[in-house]
C-alpha cells in the first residue's frame, strides 16, 4: 500500500555506456529506392543517432521531467510509477491517463501545466511493464488486469470519483476501467479509438462512404504497419535480445512506428520534436523495458484474427459511461463511428484535420482544448 517519492536521477555510467555502445554501432547495409516502406532509411537513422550521441542533453529532460511529482507503489507484484500532479483550484477533477506504444509519460509533458490549470488533478502512469515502471516479473498483464491496478492506484490516492483519458493502448485499458468501476468513473474521453464490426449485413449497409473509406485503410495497416505488432505479440522474446543491446535497433524500431502513425510528411519530426523523441527512447533504453513493453502485445485482444478467432467481438460489454471520441487523420486505425456506438455511450465525437496517433505530443493545444471540453459538463 505504500507510495514512495521518486525523483529520476540516472547513474553517469549508464549514459556513458549509451554514448560508447552508439559510438560502435555496426550500420545495417540498405538499397537504393525504397525510402521509408523498408523502415528507417540508414542515413536519416545514422544522422539521428550521432546526434543522440554528441548533442542530445539528457540531464535537460531529465530535469523537465523531475518538475513534476513522481511516485513508485506496487500493485498485483508490479512496481507502479506516475507522475501525479495536482491543481490549484477547489474545485479540480482527477484525471488519470493512459498512454499506449511506444509511448511513455513523456508524451504529456507539455499538457500537464494547461490541464491541471484547467481544473485537472493528474494522475500519468507507466503502464506495467513500460518506462519508468520496470519490466513485469510475469504474464498476464493485458487490459483487464491493468485497469484493476489503475482502479487500486485511484483508492490509493484517495480518489473516488475521477475521469479517464486514453490514447492507442490507453483507449482499452481506459474503456475497462469505465466499464468495470461506472460508479467512480465520470467520463471517458479517447483518441486513437479501436472499433470492430458486428458482422450483421444491416450495420455494414447503413455504413457512409467515409465509413467505407476507413474500412479501406485497415487493410493497408494489416498489409503493412502490422509487422510491429505481429513480431511483439508472437515472439516478444527473440526481439527483446536485439532491443535490449543494441541502442540504434531501439531507436530504428521505435522511429519506424513513429513514421507511420503520426501526422508528418518526411520524418516523424515533423509531427514531434527530436529531443522528445529520443527522450521517448531513452526511458525504454535506461530501463531496459523494450523486451516486457513489447511481451504486453501478447495480452492485447486486438490481434489480426485473434480477435474473431477468441470471440473478443462478441465479449465487448457495452459502456455506459459517457465517452468523448477524439478523431486525428494519422490514427493508427481511423475509428467508425457507428462501430464505436454500438457499444459505447458516445456523447462527443470530435473529428480533427491534422494530428496523428499521439496528439499529446504532436497537437497539444487540440489535446487540452478536446479533453477540457468534453469533461466540462461533467463535474
Amino acid at each position: 500500500m505504500a507510495i514512495t517519492p521518486f525523483r529520476l536521477d540516472v547513474p553517469q555510467r549508464d549514459l556513458d555506456d549509451l554514448r560508447e555502445r552508439l559510438a560502435r554501432t555496426r550500420w545495417a547495409d540498405e538499397v537504393p529506392g525504397p525510402g521509408w516502406s523498408y523502415g528507417p532509411p540508414l542515413g536519416y537513422l545514422r544522422e539521428l543517432a550521432e546526434y543522440w550521441r554528441d548533442d542530445y542533453d539528457w540531464r535537460a529532460q531529465e530535469a523537465r521531467l523531475n518538475e513534476f511529482p513522481q511516485h513508485t507503489t506496487e500493485i498485483d507484484g508490479a512496481n507502479i510509477h506516475f507522475l501525479h500532479v495536482r491543481s490549484p483550484r477547489p474545485d479540480a477533477l482527477p484525471l488519470l491517463i493512459t498512454h499506449g506504444w511506444p509511448s511513455s509519460v513523456a508524451e504529456y509533458l507539455d499538457v500537464i501545466a494547461p490541464l491541471t490549470e484547467a481544473g485537472f488533478h493528474l494522475v500519468v502512469p507507466s503502464l506495467p511493464g513500460y518506462g519508468l515502471s520496470g519490466p513485469t516479473s510475469d504474464t498476464g498483464w493485458g487490459a483487464e488486469r491493468v485497469a484493476r491496478a489503475w482502479a487500486e492506484l485511484m483508492r490509493r490516492l484517495g480518489y473516488e470519483r475521477y475521469g479517464l483519458q486514453g490514447g492507442d493502448w490507453g483507449t482499452w485499458i481506459s474503456r475497462t476501467l469505465a466499464i468495470n468501476e461506472p460508479e467512480r468513473v465520470v467520463g471517458l474521453h479517447t483518441n486513437g479509438m479501436i472499433t470492430f464490426p458486428s458482422g450483421d449485413p444491416d450495420e455494414f449497409a447503413k455504413l457512409t462512404d467515409a465509413d467505407r473509406a476507413r474500412m479501406a485503410r485497415w487493410q493497408r495497416y494489416t498489409d503493412e504497419l502490422y509487422g510491429y505488432k505481429l513480431i511483439q505479440s508472437t515472439k516478444p522474446q527473440s526481439l527483446a535480445y536485439s532491443l535490449a543491446d543494441s541502442p540504434a535497433g531501439l531507436l530504428g524500431w521505435i522511429v519506424g512506428v513513429l513514421k507511420e502513425w503520426t501526422d508528418c510528411e518526411d520524418t516523424p519530426e515533423d509531427a514531434i520534436d527530436r529531443d522528445r523523441i529520443l527522450t521517448t527512447v531513452m526511458l525504454y533504453w535506461l530501463t531496459n523495458t523494450a523486451g516486457s513493453a513489447a511481451r504486453s502485445f501478447v495480452e492485447t485482444p486486438d490481434n489480426s484474427g485473434k480477435a474473431e478467432a477468441e470471440g473478443v467481438i462478441e465479449q465487448l460489454t457495452g459502456g455506459t459511461v459517457p465517452h468523448g471520441v477524439a478523431v486525428f487523420p494519422k490514427d493508427v486505425l481511423a475509428p467508425v463511428r457507428p462501430f464505436a456506438e454500438r457499444i459505447n455511450n458516445v456523447v462527443r465525437w470530435t473529428e480533427y484535420d491534422r494530428g496523428g496517433t499521439f496528439p499529446a505530443m504532436e497537437e497539444p493545444d487540440v489535446y487540452v482544448r478536446d479533453v477540457r471540453e468534453f469533461f466540462a459538463s461533467l463535474r
